[in-house]
């Protein structure tokens, strides 16, 4: 009797969707408890600090819809900022084998800014699956190499924790490359998560200051003084592309970056109509045909971007009119005051966009 609950249960939740269709359940189990839906995946916001005067750590508690995540992958974490729901990509930096989710956000840009400044203790935020191949391979490497460099930290940070937890045989290197000190993020659970593991060593970078390490930028000779094994090691590396870049150059094909393969974007200038309108800066301009976030920039606007590809959601705006077709996949959206983004989003006919 007790194995036919379940599918009873199920049965009758099935039954209620049907009876509040056309919203559905979670619409009105929203409004009793936001983290109660069941369709959408959420996060309770259970704890923030400052580790620099520049970032925010927030622990997020996700709702039953979470599937978990492989350490490396990111996650597009949804806020809503004057009543416009805004998505911005993150990197989880706890272990995979948490219940809870650690971000680590630099304040740069719109969302990051606002979870640095408007986000609180019970603030409850939305999460999509995570996605991203930047993760270690299901049978580890005996020999590991994590670099970082900045906020880069928070995939590689997260692979290290996992590692610690699975209890890892081999050797890892942990690579940190900071401005100095005061912008070292996670010096003091680095330095905890070393002392758990004897395989685990932690190196601290400082590009603009003495006192670290090492001084300077990554180099052959940094390179050989953490890891003269390196030729054996598995190497994973994020951070600015000057750091990633030089990895690349000395390493090889063993080093796995966390980047993102541009898709081929389809557009068509010659037979482009209508005229695009940038509502708060006042500035219009005839439609070119490109890509919004290209026609933003050739009228003189520098809205917030980041991977310039329809990955990372930096340059989502709100549109207020028109129609516009998505780049990758051709489909051709006119709702009203919706989300898009903008290097991928092309106008057809008149658009207007709230920047």
């Amino acid at each position: 009797m007790t194995a036919l609950i379940p599918r009873r249960v199920r049965g009758l939740a099935s039954l209620a969707e049907a009876l509040l269709t056309p919203h559905g359940m979670d619409r009105y189990l929203e409004l009793v408890d936001p983290m109660l839906v069941r369709r959408e995946i959420r996060g309770l916001v259970t704890a923030v600090r400052k580790q620099t005067p520049d970032s925010v750590t927030l622990t997020v508690r996700p709702s039953r819809a979470w599937p978990g995540f492989t350490a490396g992958q990111y996650v597009r974490l949804q806020v809503e900022i004057d009543g416009v729901r805004r998505t911005r990509c993150y990197s989880p930096c706890g272990s995979q084998y948490d219940g809870e989710l650690e971000f680590t956000v630099k304040e740069q840009g719109l969302v990051s800014g606002h979870l640095n400044h408007a986000i609180g203790i019970g603030a409850v935020v939305g999460l999509s699956t995570p996605d991203g191949t930047f993760t270690l391979p299901a049978t580890r490497p005996d020999r590991v190499l994590l670099i970082s460099g900045g906020s880069g930290i928070t995939p590689v940070l997260a692979m290290a924790r996992t590692l610690v937890d699975e209890g890892h045989p081999g050797e890892i290197v942990f690579l940190q490359y900071s401005n100095g000190p005061a912008d070292a993020l996670y010096r003091t659970e680095l330095a905890e998560l070393a002392a758990r593991h004897p395989g685990l060593r932690v190196v601290h970078a400082y590009t603009h200051s003495k006192g670290g390490d090492l001084t300077g930028f990554f180099s052959p000779e940094h390179l050989a003084r953490v890891a003269p094994w390196h030729g054996d090691a598995e190497v994973f590396v994020c951070g600015p592309q000057p750091l990633m870049t030089a990895v690349r150059e000395q390493l090889g094909e063993r080093v796995h970056t966390e980047e993102f393969t541009p898709p081929a974007l389809t557009f068509d200038t010659a037979d482009a109509e209508g005229r695009v309108r940038f509502r708060r800066s006042g500035r219009e301009c005839a439609n070119s045909g490109k890509p919004l976030l290209e026609q933003a920039e050739e009228a003189g606007l520098s809205p917030e971007h980041g991977c310039r590809m329809g990955i990372c959601f930096s340059c989502t705006q709100l549109k207020t009119a028109g129609r516009v077709r998505n780049a990758r996949t051709g489909e051709i959206s006119g709702e009203e005051d919706e989300e898009i983004q903008l290097c991928i989003s092309v106008p057809v006919g008149d658009v207007e966009i709230d920047a």
